[in-house]
């Protein structure tokens, strides 16, 4: 989906996504060493990024969409934290290698042939040991109609991510149902893939 699209989604007053963090990613932030250095990935509006930057990571919000960058530095601001953001187009533009302990990654969705390119741009993003964290939409998911993308063109095929992943150690890989109620575009039993992944 386009800058645009995303730009028009995050100018609503209200957080389309809610303000809690991804419960995946609360579930598994253990994980993460502390005091790390984490890149959050096609972040939006900074729910998740904001939560990390709580526990004591330092954080770095990447996202196409000014508009969701700037909710997601007003979120921090009301939380106390701070977070950096960078607007970037994840598919077209590469981000520096070897920089972060951890990336995580949250119903990010590109087209299918941007797909390969945007995991390669976040796993390359992170130091080697370090760890990275994703949940993402199933193609499934287009049957059930409880949030993301409205075509399986932006979903994703779970054996297409493990080959992405193949040369990593795989330490949790998840391909099935989950209940997610984030804000008003996330609502119910939906069909995710779930990664952990130590690089």
């Amino acid at each position: 989906m386009s800058k645009k699209h995303w730009n028009d989604q995050f100018s609503e007053t209200h957080y389309i996504y809610g303000e809690e963090p991804n419960a995946f990613i609360k579930e598994n932030s253990n994980r993460i060493p502390s005091h790390s250095s984490i890149g959050c990935f096609a972040e939006g509006e900074g729910r998740n990024a904001v939560y990390l930057a709580g526990l004591g990571h330092e954080v770095t919000v990447y996202d196409q969409a000014e508009e969701g960058l700037s909710k997601a530095r007003r979120l921090a601001d009301r939380n106390n934290v701070t977070i950096e953001t960078k607007a970037i187009d994840l598919v077209q533009e590469k981000v520096a290698q070897n920089q972060y302990d951890a990336a995580i990654l949250v119903f990010g969705h590109v087209p299918k042939n941007g797909q390969e390119t945007f995991f390669t741009n976040i796993f390359n993003s992170v130091k080697p040991g370090g760890y990275i964290l994703f949940e993402v939409y199933s193609e499934d998911q287009f049957q059930y109609k409880t949030g993301g993308p409205p075509t399986i063109e932006n979903l994703y095929d779970p054996a297409s991510i493990l080959n992405w992943i193949k040369e990593y150690k795989c330490l949790h890989f998840y391909y099935g149902e989950a209940v997610r109620n984030e804000g008003s575009k996330h609502t119910g039993l939906c069909h995710v893939i779930q990664g952990i992944v130590q690089k």
